[in-house]
């Protein structure tokens, strides 16, 4: 019987690997998820992860290698406690949707996969979530994992899903994430330029139902480090949500776990674009506020986009959009560069004073030159964040 539940438990985790193009065999790893969620402080219910850079190929194994992964696979597998082997499967299945425990293996073990040697993490990440990851220093640890933050000489957490990949940047960028010129000129331009409800700004003419953020960020009250609003469109759609915690989940469902639930928010669109982005949303976003500034982390099935003046070039006058692929996490605010961003000639920030201390992110779709919506108001479902100056 012992042996059975642990072949039984194997076999599972191997069924529900990450997929590798051409292989049928394997199961989804994404995050996501659908129905709806629970109450927007509360748990969700339900049932139901790069950024540019993202290799061309999908995930691609390497020729001839999966009758050697899986029997390293199984090697390593065989060699896990049972009660570890029912943690790892619960993470995997529930695509990162249910809080599982570490996974501490000995942090001195490597695996030899043909010449290469992998770490445990590294290889259990490959396997169950990402088959073309070839580093370690691509991998970030997320927040609550018992090994972010520590050297243990001893162990090590090799839960896939208390992992994410790091974005990297494209240099120059590619063109559809860069912002029409017209954006940036002066008021007294004679072409037109964007209202304010358009653009989705924040401050002196910000839309309508978002002129109180400012206000509370400016009440004197600092118990809270960044507020959140979602909007649908051009309309914002429940309260402001003051962020305390260090580390919030933004989602539409979610097995388990607590945080912003944007399914339990009452909507008066009548869109049909907006009730299937809605529902794309699933795991959605963690949002931690870490040591070196602020990350964001894409838990869903889709990519997100992001919009912040700390992930530009400082001598840049416009503005980029990144494209945040599943799985990965980006660095999307840095309170140092933020601070040295207040550059008296430049209109955006001279029109919008806060716009450094601001991350606007949509859900699925995109905004900018390349794609029809030129603005982040005209995208079915966004967030705008702002930070307080610290």
């Amino acid at each position: 019987m012992f042996r059975s539940r642990r072949s039984g438990l194997v076999r599972r985790l191997w069924r529900s690997r990450a997929p590798v193009e051409g292989d049928g065999e394997a199961g989804s790893s994404s995050g996501g998820g659908g129905g709806s969620g629970g109450g927007v402080l509360g748990g969700s219910g339900g049932t139901s992860g790069c950024c540019m850079g993202k290799p061309a190929g999908g995930n691609k194994a390497s020729p001839g290698s999966e009758a050697e992964l899986k029997a390293l696979t199984h090697s390593v597998l065989k060699r896990i406690k049972e009660k570890q082997l029912e943690g790892l499967l619960q993470a995997v299945e529930s695509r990162g949707g249910a809080r599982s425990p570490c996974l501490l293996l000995p942090s001195k073990v490597d695996a030899k996969l043909g010449q290469q040697s992998y770490s445990l993490p590294l290889l259990l990440s490959k396997v169950f979530r990402w088959p073309d990851l070839r580093h370690g220093a691509e991998l970030k640890r997320l927040p609550g994992c018992e090994s972010y933050g520590k050297v243990n000489p001893e162990l090590v957490c090799c839960n896939p899903h208390h992992m994410s990949r790091l974005c990297e940047l494209e240099s120059p960028p590619p063109p559809y994430s860069r912002y029409p010129v017209d954006f940036l000129k002066p008021p007294d331009s004679p072409d037109t330029i964007p209202t304010s409800t358009e653009t989705g700004g924040t401050i002196h003419s910000a839309p309508v139902g978002f002129s109180d953020s400012q206000a509370l960020l400016e009440s004197g009250e600092r118990g809270h480090w960044c507020v959140v609003a979602y909007w649908e469109e051009k309309t914002r759609v429940g309260r402001l949500y003051s962020v305390q915690e260090s580390s919030l989940d933004i989602f539409y469902d979610l097995p388990q776990g607590t945080g912003f639930c944007l399914g339990q928010l009452a909507s008066d669109s009548r869109s049909q674009l907006v009730q299937m982005v809605r529902a794309k949303i699933g795991y959605g976003i963690q949002l931690s506020r870490e040591a070196d500034g602020v990350w964001v982390y894409n838990r869903s099935c889709y990519p997100i986009f992001i919009k912040s003046a700390t992930l530009d070039n400082p001598a840049s006058r416009t503005l980029l959009v990144h494209k945040v692929f599943p799985g990965f996490s980006i660095k999307a605010f840095d309170y140092e560069k933020a601070n040295s961003l207040q550059r008296p000639n430049d209109h955006e920030f001279s029109q919008q004073p806060r716009t450094g201390f601001t991350v606007q992110i949509s859900f699925v779709k995109g905004w900018g030159q390349c794609y029809t919506r030129q603005f982040i108001s005209s995208c079915p479902c966004w967030l705008e964040v702002i930070f307080n100056n610290r």
